[in-house]
Parts: structure tokens; sequence; C-alpha cells
């Protein structure tokens, strides 16, 4: 699988990655086993890429990605995970994580200070089993965006300064904060979640220029916006943004397929795509959780999309004209 280096860093990504979300027990329980699966097949597949964060169910993410690699060539594999929260352990008291679906063993705990990152970096070695991570990333900063520039970016800047990461940066879903942080800074990468998919186009404004003329890479994260791309048609009860999809959203995704079914390619296909034609887009991020998903993402993946698919989806206004999809 194609590698693109991220920034003026040593560090290179796959262009399809593993986001590690699910791994955390998102939106539904998984086992161990079926973990691991997802992430061995994701091995197979030529994935090289795996995302994850100390959020993502209260450290299992975490811990499931660093059992892959404990069995893997440390030197092939890029990983990155998160700062901006500190696990606090807690008595579950029989609850389950608020937002995971795991058992409540810890608290979150805000934190983009100095010392905050250095233990969270700490506290994710340990949970990973690994000596580095090859990229590190302010995490969710947008309501605590002062603290994160203020604070946490030169953290990061003096681990990476110190070689204990390869490269820095922030994954948000606020475009236009990530165009500050950028201006502001010298970060390697930022990943954008779901403001440059097929659906939201919004990161054309301020936030993709400014990448390319300052030499920041752009990690797509949340291509399908939760859920409304992942399927050929939305389904039933599908969703935007992690809330329930509007009528002029369904809609809109809707004329989309019928442009992807005229030409034999699938919505899904497309949307995985898409941002790879922005010259600021290194790769795309995809949450899988099982070993059937990341068979379905791979293949999609490496559908070829006919030109004539970008210049109907511009014809009928359904893409932004300033979105390159021709190279």
């Amino acid at each position: 699988m194609r590698q693109n280096r991220l920034g003026k860093s040593k560090v290179h990504v796959t262009e399809l990655g593993f986001g590690g979300g699910p791994l955390g027990g998102l939106f539904a329980p998984l086992d161990d086993e079926t973990a691991a699966g997802a992430l061995e097949a994701a091995w197979d597949s030529g994935i090289r890429y795996f995302d994850t964060s100390p959020h993502y169910g209260i450290g299992h993410s975490e811990r499931r990605t660093g059992g892959l690699l404990h069995g893997k060539p440390r030197a092939e594999v890029t990983l990155s995970t998160k700062v901006g929260r500190l696990l606090v352990p807690q008595d579950p008291a029989g609850r389950m994580d608020e937002s995971f679906a795991v058992p409540a063993t810890h608290r979150r705990v805000w934190d983009f200070t100095r010392d905050g990152v250095l233990r969270s970096v700490h506290d994710s070695l340990e949970r990973m089993g690994v000596d580095r991570v090859d990229l590190l990333f302010l995490h969710d900063a947008e309501e605590h965006f002062e603290d994160a520039l203020r604070e946490g970016y030169p953290a990061l800047a003096e681990l990476r300064a110190q070689g204990t990461v390869g490269a820095i940066g922030a994954g948000m879903y606020h475009p236009g904060k990530l165009t500050r942080l950028v201006e502001e800074s010298d970060v390697d990468a930022v990943m954008l979640s779901g403001r440059y998919t097929l659906l939201d186009q919004s990161a054309l404004d301020d936030l993709l220029p400014t990448c390319t003329a300052r030499e920041v890479s752009v990690l797509a994260a949340s291509i399908f916006n939760s859920g409304l791309l992942a399927t050929a048609r939305p389904e039933p009860g599908a969703t935007f943004d992690y809330a329930p999809a509007a009528p002029r959203m369904l809609e809109r995704a809707h004329r989309m397929a019928d442009v992807c079914e005229a030409h034999g390619v699938t919505l899904p296909e497309v949307a995985m795509a898409f941002p790879l034609r922005h010259p600021a887009v290194s790769g795309i991020v995809v949450g899988m959780r099982t070993a059937d998903e990341v068979h379905r993402n791979k293949a999609a993946f490496g559908a070829e999309i006919p030109a004539q698919v970008w210049d109907d989806l511009r014809s009928e206004g359904l893409l932004d004209e300033r979105a390159p999809v021709h190279g």
C-alpha cells in the first residue's frame, strides 16, 4: 500500500489507516478475540498506520493496539496516540463508561499542561508496551484550545526535539481551530474529523489552503460522517456526525448514491477516494472493529473511480467546485 510522508517529518503513513475508536467498545461491546482479529486482518491487508487514544475505551484501544505490535517488526509500523485526557482509576461500582461500552474503571481528567502531557505519554507507552510512538496528537481540544496551544503544543514540540516522538499535531473536528494551530505553531500533521468528506467540505475554506502553504499534512478521519456514507445507500436510522441524519443530508447522500450506481461504484468507495484527491491529504483513517469490516474497507479503498463520477457529482452541485478531484 502506498505510503506518504507527514509534513517535513520522517514519519510516513499508509494511505489507509486503522482507526482505533471501535477497539475501545465504541457504540457496542467488543471482545479481545474480535479486536485482535481486526488488527491482524489490517496488517495482512497492508495497513501499517494504526491510530489510537487513551480516550477510546479508557485504555482498551491502546492495550489492544499494543498487543498487535508485540508480534510485528516495530520499524514497519506507524503508531499514533493522543494527549489531553488523563485516566484516573476509580471504583466502577457496577457502572459502564459514559462514552464506550466498557466498565467505568477510570475517569477522564482534561489536562493539556506539560506535566499532563508527559504523564499521558508515559501511561500510553505502558498500556501499549512500547518505548515510543511515531505521531502524537493533541486530542479534542476545541473547548480547551488556548491551553492546548500555549501549554500542550510546546510539550509536544519538546518530545519531538528529544526524539521521543517523530511527528506532532492535533486531532479535532473544528477546521478553524486547527487552522490557528497550523498558523501559530510548527506541527507536522493534523487529523481532521468529518470536515473533508463527500458531505462536508468546509475544510476547503481555510484549513486545507493553510496546510498546503505551510507543508502540514492532513489525515482525514470520520470520512463516512459516522455512518451516512458507509453503505451503498443510507440505511434506516443512518447517522451524520453521531446524530440521526437530517432529511436534507439523507436526500443528498441518496443523490450521490445514484451517481455512483450509474458508474458501477459504491458510495463508500467514492467516499474513501475523495479526500485523497487533495494534495494536502496524506491519508484517511477509518475506524474498524472486525476482520470483515477490514476486508470490506480494504476492497472499497482499492476501487477504481471513473473520472465521470467526479464530473457528475460536480455538475449536480454535490461537490464544492474548489475540491480537486482529477490528477
